[in-house]
């Protein structure tokens, strides 16, 4: 699962819009998401709170807008009783949410889970606290927790990518995913994560990332990235994968191996003294090369007892990523790789669910990495990765 880069969101932000991490607390406890500032002057000029605790500006600005989008089931519902909840909204792509989505899954009370697990916002508490510190190096023991959490993370892999084909719903792919999570005594980390609703992201063809699995059937041509999290005895592990649906056309496999390339060959850079900076500056030539680009709002990250965490991981080439590898650090690298030129993205008002701009299709694969003494080991492996 990635992490975003959220610049303040003030109109007048006098030190040039920065990333941020000071949010407002009243659009997260209503789900609003991006309300984020770089200091209480930005803060209180832009997101004032009423006494009926609704952000106004936020509110202006969110795409999650009733007077706006028509979330009425009854106007988008289907014979089988099925419905998108956004009718008016302007999609970039064909593809369309499949309503209602099912319950949220639950979690026997033994499995130990992450502190958001169990917050009504979902916020990520210890995520915060730890905010603008240097990234962890771990220990012996730690390491071997983090290789059996990723272990772990490559068996759920592998039994959701075996459900893909024609005629399967994302929402039993994520039921699957969660059963096998829990099978092993593991908690999915997207669920309840800042409010994610479910046990993994499935993007299907133009959506980017963070899709939310619903009832829609998966169709021949169609592609599909899952990505799986799951927390296990204290760590976290993070991957994903981009598989085709049938048979697909020749961009959709031109995109997915020059993807794929792109994650390859930035991995084989890693190495104690390494630049994190230099990754963006495997990757974005060679998706150049096989007209792509590379998307930049989201980024890979720091792994660990943490979901999200220092370092941060662009893809893109002259980004200013600061840091070097050192033994001891995991992390990921996950880039997002869209047909075309546009690198930008476009939000459905689910609060998730990122899309291209120009409804072309994009892809993405990810590992969790750890940097040893010697070099980079790959945490997540399959049998045919490196």
């Amino acid at each position: 699962m990635s992490s975003a880069t959220v610049l303040c969101q003030s109109s007048s932000c006098p030190h040039g819009n920065p990333p941020s991490r000071l949010e407002c607390p009243t659009c997260n406890k209503l789900g609003i998401r991006g309300s984020f500032f770089c200091g209480q002057e930005c803060f209180k000029g832009n997101c004032e709170s009423i006494t009926i605790s609704i952000c106004v500006e936020a509110l202006k600005r969110h795409t999650f807008d009733r007077g706006k989008y028509d979330v009425n089931p009854g106007t988008a519902r289907t014979s089988y009783g099925t419905y998108h909840p956004f009718a008016n909204f302007d999609f970039t792509g064909t593809l369309r949410p499949v309503y209602p989505l099912s319950p949220k899954r639950e979690v026997p009370e033994h499995i130990p889970r992450p502190d958001y697990a169990t917050h009504e916002d979902g916020v990520p508490t210890t995520e915060l606290k730890r905010a603008g510190q240097p990234p962890r190096l771990l220990n012996s023991e730690e390491i071997e927790k983090m290789k059996f959490a990723c272990r772990l993370g490559r068996e759920v892999l592998d039994i959701a990518a075996a459900m893909v084909r024609p005629g399967v719903t994302t929402d039993e792919i994520d039921a699957v995913v969660h059963q096998a999570t829990i099978d092993r005594n593991a908690y999915p980390s997207p669920l309840n994560y800042r409010n994610f609703p479910k046990s993994l992201c499935t993007s299907i063809n133009e959506i980017i990332c963070h899709g939310i699995p619903d009832r829609r059937k998966l169709q021949e041509g169609d592609i599909i990235n899952l990505d799986i999290s799951l927390y296990y005895d204290g760590f976290h592990a993070d991957l994903n994968a981009t598989y085709p649906v049938g048979e697909i056309d020749e961009d959709s496999k031109k995109l997915i191996q020059t993807t794929r390339q792109c994650l390859d060959e930035a991995i084989k850079i890693c190495k104690p003294g390494a630049l994190f900076r230099d990754i963006g500056k495997v990757i974005e030539p060679i998706a150049r090369a096989n007209g792509c680009a590379v998307v930049r709002t989201y980024t890979g990250h720091g792994i660990n007892d943490l979901f999200h965490t220092a370092p941060n991981i662009p893809h893109y080439a002259k980004n200013k990523a600061i840091g070097t590898m050192k033994p001891g650090m995991c992390f990921t690298i996950e880039p997002m790789i869209n047909l075309g030129s546009h690198w930008d993205t476009h939000h459905w008002p689910d609060n998730w669910t990122a899309t291209t701009v120009d409804g072309k299709r994009s892809a993405q694969f990810e590992e969790t990495l750890l940097i040893t003494e010697t070099g980079v080991e790959v945490l997540t492996a399959g049998s045919t990765d490196l």
